[in-house]
């Protein structure tokens, strides 16, 4: 059996994490991409390992486009293009517009979207040389599709990448690799605080937050096989708020 190399960026915490353990236990071969926190990403791929799984570490800034291009050539050089990518890792910087700074603005919006192209653009040539298809899957959010309050720059780069991952999947379509898009709604991660919580909870009628694992269980979907007739949607997993 050949092994399906699967790349998850920010798979040390929360979403991230949950997706690479899914994956691992679908009977994928997982990269787990950090940024700065080695010890969670060392905690995902200890989980995997204990459940049977495989994978690697690889550590790269997604923010700078010649260090995402330099690492992510030498991981492919090396064990070859890779079966699918999780485009997950992102940043939030929430203020209200007239208070926003340029930086806050800057930040968000060039790690975010810009990420698209610094992590996607080196894989995807090897990809495409493996002539066995594909699956890329890249995370935006319910503040990309409806905006949300104090997020104007982190809606704006989540819209961003919905538009970037539908041009995407038109584009490698006859290469048999889907491109798909996620937009999670309230998931609890424990990062949210309590304030966002009170805001947000009214908005969803099934009234809880959704859990990291439910939005693995649709990334699994979207990497089977049995998800090869769907590509260009964005799958938005909310509890009903949009």
């Amino acid at each position: 059996m050949i092994t399906q190399d699967i790349l998850v960026t920010g798979a040390s915490k929360g979403i991230g994490q949950a997706i690479a353990i899914q994956l691992a236990k679908d009977g994928f071969n997982l990269i787990v991409h950090y940024g700065k926190n080695q010890k969670g990403a060392k905690e995902t791929l200890s989980k995997i390992e204990r459940q049977g799984g495989k994978g690697r570490l690889l550590s790269f800034d997604i923010s700078n486009r010649q260090e995402c291009k330099y690492v992510l050539e030498a991981d492919i050089q090396k064990h070859g293009g890779y079966y699918g990518v999780v485009n997950n890792a992102g940043i939030t910087a929430d203020t209200a517009f007239p208070a926003m700074t340029e930086d806050e603005w800057d930040k968000v919006i060039h790690t975010n979207l810009d990420a698209f192209y610094n992590v996607l653009h080196p894989c995807i040539m090897p990809m495409i040389q493996r002539r066995r298809g594909g699956r890329i899957i890249t995370m935006a959010s319910v503040s990309g599709l409806v905006g949300n309050r104090g997020q104007t720059n982190y809606s704006a780069s989540k819209a961003g990448i919905i538009g970037a991952t539908k041009a995407l999947a038109i584009e490698l379509a006859k290469r048999k690799i889907t491109v798909n898009c996620i937009a999670p709604g309230l998931i609890d991660t424990g990062l949210i605080e309590e304030h966002v919580k009170e805001h947000a909870l009214p908005q969803v009628p099934l009234q809880r937050m959704g859990t990291p694992e439910e939005v693995a269980g649709l990334a699994s979907y979207l990497m089977s096989d049995m998800a090869g007739y769907i590509t260009r949607q964005v799958i938005s997993i909310n509890g009903g708020m949009v």
